[in-house]
């Protein structure tokens, strides 16, 4: 190549080397050509040559970029356009060289190259959508990124996230299962990283979720020995997960429902009682193992308690709880027994031993006859005698500790295990031994013994006594606080009676003051400062301590505080206190005649408090619900464990009730998650428990947003808790409160109306219409009127043979303005939607004239307005039937009505007015004033 000065001479000397096909020197003569080329036209030609030449050499990405330059200089270049079109396409971006190769076209219509490609790559871009999101290629890659060590932990998050989520849609679940997915999850266990043994236990719990046959081959394939040695992990996230996992497995086993099952496991019969009855001995084997961590036996022992005993005892089977007993039982006491500051305890946390003797009271509530009870208590005094043990006072410490964990559990056993010769006088010469152990075990028995003063005689006889001297005596304020706790129990035997006080006036107070001291003390540790919390439990009956309770900040917020932390032995006994203090419990009402009656017989007549009067009540659930109980009781509603019992449930239940009760309230509670939670003690716990959550529930719906009382699909969950108030066992507040609630609801959204249709409310809803309680048929109107917009319950009124119809005219005519406004309502909208309904309106009724001209004379405007509406599609629907309005003195109303001058705040009304005249005049019925 000679030099040259001249740009166009360096071009055509490229040309010729590129016809040569010397693609290097071609290159060179362009690149030339470009550093002297002034001139855009020329630059936008050198530039295209040369990605031609790169092109040739297949260096894709400088074809791209000399394209790109030449495109920049003439868009319109058809020839750099289809070059990067190519390029791109080499290079895998389908989608952009689609779009060059779409104005290629666009400019050469006729040319058949660009015609051939764009087919081409729409049919490539097509294949290479579905290759990429076809669920096989998803799980290929999520796995890759997981199993690759250096992929970033941003990209591997997300991957994990991803294989979660598809592990719970049963398209995803299947692939997963089909592409080796078991052999690569069980991959990620092994990698022993805890973020990917997270996501592989829980697409694991997804896969399982309702589908038998995966579950049982995911059981098979994993080991349940492997299951359990992973939940036996100290790590608390890892312990959950498979926990969770392990109650996705047994749902599935024993899930018996008649959904269509998935695939060809319709023609497979699995047998699941061999796989679920190895859960159970591996379970039960996992709480006397010492390799187990706490974690791992708060996992078993929660999935016992959730799987073994039955939901419904209306069910007569209970072999699974005599298994276990007759398998366990001594595994279960075994952990009862453990004393957490002895050698060879087992890894327990806070935690375990109150879950054990929850589990230990299902059992023994689970049993059907005396001879499965006395075979339960026979084991239990059989494991309690192997363990007292004269020369071993640890041993015989074990005994104790057990007899104290079954009362804490089924205590009605427990009373009788304390009749055993030699525990009581056990228990009460540990009380005066000199080491630290012997004393907590015993003095916590004897609290645990005092728990039912009807039948604990001994503790009455000797309780006071023995406690107040170990109270006097000793110097370590572990020992104090308990035995001061077990004062405060016998001290509270008269419960809420004013007249019934254990102590001497002043003595609870003092007690109390000496609890709330220990609570707000951090230097005490946890476990002891629990018990000021359960002593306060009791003295809390006294209104007294109420008061002073509520007025102490610290106090409030250190309760709190132990409230919200892992430690759930004392939710049952916060909850207690929030009950007391906010007077939510049951009272008996008392009858004149028989207080009368009574005195009369000299017999003991219950006393209120004057503190536990209204007033002092509800200055308590302001001083509360200002401290921040809200937050506390949605952390102990969230607690996933088997601590929370129904009764604890029934308890949180009681005090969200009261402090609901203000309407002022609400907005604070709701804005510290009240409205959420709920939302589950409503769906599940006792009987009690469940109405008044679902009250609460009423009184919140009835005047918030639930777009933010209840955001998102959470607000369908809170339809079923208020339909279930509909009920003639509730009382009348409730009832109206629930109608209220779900006025506000069906009010919002079609989805809403049909979700409570779904719930068959709508004939309660009706029945409540014809109460003769004014607030009742007024809400229950109100709330019919808001469903009428629903196509559904439309055609429930269109239906043949129904007076709804006629129930909704009449309605329009009672004194309640209330009443008549939606009654008006609900009557305008159906006339609206259904002509027939029109015509069917001076059938059903006899009054209908009278009803509808007192509707348009109404003082108020709304009832009248919706009046006229009603005329309005009466006489749209038909000639004869505006004939007869025209015929009665509703033309004469129409007339005054339409008449009146024009008003902004009236206008609305008259124009209806006006538009039923104009439409009788199109009939012909009557005629403008102008005409002769």
């Amino acid at each position: 190549m000679i030099l040259m000065e001249d740009p166009v001479q360096l071009k055509e000397e490229g040309n010729k080397y590129f016809q040569a096909k010397d693609y290097d020197n071609a290159i060179k003569s362009y690149s030339a050509a470009l550093k002297l080329a002034k001139d855009k036209t020329l630059q936008a030609v050198l530039y295209r040559n040369r990605s031609a030449c790169f092109l040739k050499k297949e260096s894709y990405v400088q074809v791209a970029t000399d394209a790109t330059r030449a495109i920049d200089i003439d868009p319109s270049d058809v020839k750099a356009l289809y070059r990067r079109s190519q390029a791109l396409e080499k290079l895998g971006k389908l989608d952009q060289a689609f779009k060059d190769i779409q104005r290629c076209a666009t400019i050469e219509p006729r040319n058949e190259n660009f015609q051939e490609a764009l087919r081409r790559l729409g049919a490539n871009i097509q294949e290479k959508l579905r290759t990429q999101f076809s669920t096989d290629a998803r799980v290929r890659q999520m796995f890759d990124i997981l199993l690759d060590e250096t992929s970033d932990k941003e990209k591997r998050e997300k991957a994990a996230n991803n294989l979660i989520v598809l592990g719970r849609e049963d398209a995803g679940a299947e692939r997963i299962f089909e592409n080796n997915g078991l052999n690569l999850l069980v991959s990620l266990i092994e990698t022993k990283n805890p973020d990917l043994i997270l996501a592989a236990a829980r697409t694991l719990s997804g896969m399982c979720t309702g589908h038998k046959a995966r579950a049982t081959a995911i059981l098979h394939m994993l080991k349940i020995d492997n299951i359990c040695l992973w939940m036996s992990v100290k790590h608390e996230e890892i312990s959950l997960a498979v926990s969770g996992l392990l109650q996705s497995i047994i749902d599935s086993l024993t899930w018996d429902g008649k959904k269509e099952e998935h695939g060809k496991e319709g023609a497979i019969v699995l047998d699941t009682k061999k796989d679920l009855k190895a859960i159970t001995v591996h379970l039960l084997d996992m709480l006397s193992n010492k390799k187990v961590s706490g974690q791992g036996r708060d996992r078993a022992l929660n999935l016992l308690n959730k799987n073994v005993p039955r939901a419904d005892l209306r069910n007569h089977d209970n072999s699974r709880t005599l298994f276990v007993i007759d398998y366990g039982l001594k595994k279960i006491l075994k952990v009862a027994s453990q004393i957490p500051d002895l050698p060879d305890c087992l890894p327990l946390t806070e935690n375990t031993q109150l879950t054990t003797s929850v589990l230990l009271n299902k059992l023994y509530d689970d049993l059907r006859c005396d001879a499965e009870r006395d075979n339960f208590r026979l084991i239990c005094e059989d494991y309690i005698q192997s363990k007292i043990d004269p020369k071993d006072m640890d041993k015989t410490l074990q005994a104790i500790q057990t007899v104290s964990g079954i009362l804490q559990g089924p205590f009605d056993l427990g009373n009788k295990l304390l009749g055993m010769k030699g525990i009581m006088e056990m228990m009460v010469a540990l009380c005066g031994s000199e080491r630290e152990i012997d004393q907590l075990v015993a003095v916590e028995a004897l609290i645990h013994a005092s728990t039912k003063l009807s039948r604990a005689t001994f503790i009455i006889t000797n309780g006071i006594t023995l406690l107040k001297e170990i109270y006097k005596k000793t110097k370590n304020e572990k020992i104090k606080i308990r035995a001061l706790v077990g004062l405060c129990k016998l001290g509270s035997a008269g419960g809420t009676d004013y007249g019934l006080r254990q102590f001497a006036e002043g003595s609870t107070e003092k007690l109390a003051r000496q609890c709330r001291k220990w609570l707000c003390n951090p230097a005490i540790d946890t476990r002891t400062r629990k018990w000021a919390v359960e002593g306060l439990a009791y003295l809390t009956l006294d209104a007294d301590v109420k008061d002073d309770f509520v007025e102490d900040e610290p106090a409030m917020q250190a309760m709190f505080e132990l409230a919200k932390a892992n430690d759930k032995t004392i939710l049952y006994s916060v909850a207690s206190i929030l009950v007391n203090c906010t007077n939510s419990y049951d009272v008996k009402e008392l009858v004149p005649e028989l207080v009368q009656l009574a005195k009369f017989s000299k017999q003991h007549v219950p006393e209120e408090h004057p503190k536990d009067k209204k007033d002092f009540v509800m200055k308590r659930v302001k001083r509360l619900i200002a401290a921040g109980v809200t937050s506390a009781l949605v952390c102990m509603v969230k607690a996933d464990s088997a601590i929370l019992t129904d009764q604890t449930k029934e308890l949180l239940a009681r005090v969200f009730l009261a402090l609901c009760d203000d309407a002022k309230d609400r907005g604070t509670v709701v804005a510290q998650g009240g409205g959420k939670a709920l939302i589950p003690l409503a769906l599940e716990g006792t009987e009690v428990g469940k109405i008044k959550a679902s009250h609460a529930l009423a009184k919140i719906a009835a005047i918030s947003n639930p777009d933010i009382a209840f955001p998102g699909e959470r607000v369908y969950e809170v339809v079923r808790p208020l339909v279930s108030l509909l009920n003639t066992e509730r009382d009348g507040l409730q009832n109206y409160e629930a109608l209220l609630g779900l006025t506000n609801f069906s009010g919002r959204s079609d989805k809403l109306r049909q979700k409570i249709i779904k719930e068959k409310a709508l004939p309660d809803i009706e029945n409540y219409m014809f109460e003769n309680h004014d607030q009742l048929r007024q809400a229950a109107t109100e709330c019919m009127c808001n469903m009428v917009v629903n196509k559904e319950v439309q055609e429930r009124f269109t239906a043949e043979g129904n007076d709804r119809l006629k129930l909704v005219v009449l309605l329009c005519g009672e004194d309640d303005d209330k009443v008549q406004n939606a009654a008006a309502g609900a009557l305008a909208m159906l006339t609206a939607a259904h002509k027939s309904l029109c015509h069917r309106i001076p059938q059903v009724t006899t009054q209908w004239l009278e009803i509808l001209q007192r509707l348009c004379l109404h003082d108020k405007l709304d009832v009248q307005h919706r009046g006229l509406v009603i005329v309005y599609n009466l006489i749209q629907a038909d000639q004869e039937l505006a004939k007869k309005l025209v015929e009665s003195e509703m033309l004469e109303i129409l007339t005054i009505v339409g008449k009146q001058a024009d008003d902004p705040k009236r206008q609305h009304v008259l124009n209806v007015a006006r538009e039923c005249l104009v439409k009788c005049m199109d009939y012909g019925l009557i005629k403008p004033l102008s005409q002769p």
